[in-house]
């Protein structure tokens, strides 16, 4: 473990060497176009800043990518028999490298420094992009038309196909249940707590001067709710108190003097009037 860990973490560290080198040799070529289409070098250190931050966006999305492609946890062995193997990685991340050095070969004899770095830089946009834009994914959709490649990929979306169906239905299980438990809550309440509700119903009648001894008689009703069944408790016993109160009162207007009665019992909270 230690050392499959560690020998990631190397291929990490010259992955980023290699996209640095990369990026200098792109960023050479540009200036170098520039300065040969008569563009000054003010203008060339004006546009580098620009370009240094978007290049760092994109190196960090692009590392991200790849630290998950050359992570052997993201790819199974079975379908990707070459790509996942360490060999293969070395090559994947050197790519920038190689292709430094087959064109340092290539240009020996060339005087001109300018014309000799120019020649190492398009060597290695070159080999780069054709091994990590072409060869790369071209070799992935190789390994997934190998007979085992495809037998177990189409095993594992099914299992994986499995697995969402099972925790779906245990999630519309789990949620079944709560709505039974809900409902049967409800209903007991309703058959328990009906003296309860036809005395909240009661108080709602009260004459403007005994509303306070209404209101600490409702409380007292509040408390014993929030306990029997906390918030939905008391939610269902005042829903069952105001509907008692306009059946008794021909459907009539109610005003709901319960939930600013029982404002701070529990987590009960009186609506905002604002």
């Amino acid at each position: 473990m230690d050392k499959s860990a560690s020998r990631h973490r190397t291929l990490r560290s010259i992955h980023i060497a290699s996209t640095i080198w990369f990026v200098l040799c792109i960023a050479y070529i540009l200036v170098l176009a520039l300065r040969q289409v008569g563009v000054q070098w003010w203008v060339v250190f004006s546009l580098s800043g620009h370009g240094v931050l978007i290049a760092l966006v994109l190196i960090s999305l692009y590392l991200f990518a790849v630290f998950r492609g050359v992570s052997s946890s993201q790819k199974v062995v079975i379908e990707h028999p070459l790509t996942t193997t360490t060999y293969y990685a070395v090559f994947y991340v050197v790519t920038p490298f190689l292709g430094s050095l087959a064109s340092c070969l290539g240009m020996i004899g060339v005087s001109r420094i300018s014309q000799f770095m120019l020649g190492v830089a398009l060597g290695t946009l070159g080999a780069t992009f054709l091994a990590w834009v072409i060869v790369d994914p071209a070799i992935g959709m190789l390994e997934m038309l190998l007979p085992a490649s495809r037998k177990h990929r189409a095993r594992r979306l099914a299992l994986a196909k499995a697995e969402r169906e099972a925790k779906h239905r245990n999630r519309d299980h789990l949620l079944a249940q709560v709505l039974d438990k809900e409902e049967s809550d409800r209903r007991y309440w309703q058959d328990t707590l009906k003296p309860q509700a036809e005395k909240l119903a009661g108080l709602l009648t009260a004459e403007r001067t005994d509303l306070k001894q209404a209101e600490h008689e409702a409380i007292s009703v509040g408390v014993s709710a929030w306990k029997i069944g906390g918030l939905s408790c008391m939610r269902e016993l005042r829903d069952m108190a105001i509907a008692i109160r306009k059946k008794s009162n021909q459907n009539e207007a109610v005003v709901d003097y319960i939930s600013f009665w029982w404002d701070g019992i529990g987590s009960w909270r009186a609506p905002y009037l604002g």
